[in-house]
């Protein structure tokens, strides 16, 4: 751990390389990230902690690494409560959620508009433990389509298990011969990630279709 680069000690750069994880991690909203990332940093500080002779450092990571492994365990394997309630397209409650995260929806939406077309719109309200998780809000069309006005997902559920619900439950309640392709379009980097794991592919510049 002695050896030099860019004139400092191998060791000093583990502990800023653990002091940037935790950094990270406290800038996530997801909670299960959060959780990774801290428990990483924590027990690289830990070893910073006890390798340099600090030992309230490497004690004190040590037990936020244990804390991190003990809700991490509580959050991956815990058994969640999903549920869906369909909404109309101009219920108040769905209005006000909407506009909450607003700017965040903007952010994967940024064309997304509070007054959109609500004809032949259908709306499905995602639950986890009884609480809102997402909102997927769909305009049937003819030939076979159905785009995609919003799949939005509230950030500390952001596990890919809410999107795979909302999509599950909307292939058993409307796909059918004459419903059968999920269209989206979309140029930011994160949800067309996020699309490709749920299985779209990409036909266009910027659409994404999903067969059901």
């Amino acid at each position: 751990m002695n050896e030099i680069y860019l004139n400092l000690p191998l060791i000093e750069w583990i502990g800023y390389l653990a002091s940037t994880l935790v950094f990270i991690s406290l800038s996530l909203s997801s909670l299960v990230k959060l959780r990774i990332y801290n428990f990483i940093g924590s027990s690289i500080f830990s070893f910073y902690g006890f390798y340099i002779g600090a030992l309230p450092v490497g004690i004190m990571n040590l037990l936020i690494a244990l804390f991190n492994i003990y809700y991490l365990r509580f959050l991956l394997f815990k058994k969640e409560r999903f549920s869906l309630v369909r909404a109309n397209v101009d219920d108040e409650f769905l209005r006000h959620y909407l506009l909450y995260h607003f700017k965040d929806i903007c952010r994967f939406f940024p064309d997304f508009n509070l007054n959109f077309d609500k004809r032949n719109g259908q709306v499905l309200l995602a639950l986890r433990d009884a609480k809102v998780a997402g909102v997927f809000i769909v305009s049937n069309n003819e030939e076979g389509r159905s785009e995609i006005i919003l799949d939005y997902v509230t950030p500390e559920y952001r596990d890919y298990k809410t999107g795979r619900f909302l999509l599950q439950k909307y292939r058993e309640q409307f796909a059918d011969v004459n419903n059968n392709r999920l269209v989206c379009e979309s140029n930011n980097k994160t949800h067309i990630r996020y699309l490709k794991k749920m299985g779209f592919e990409q036909v266009g510049e910027q659409e994404y279709i999903l067969q059901m």
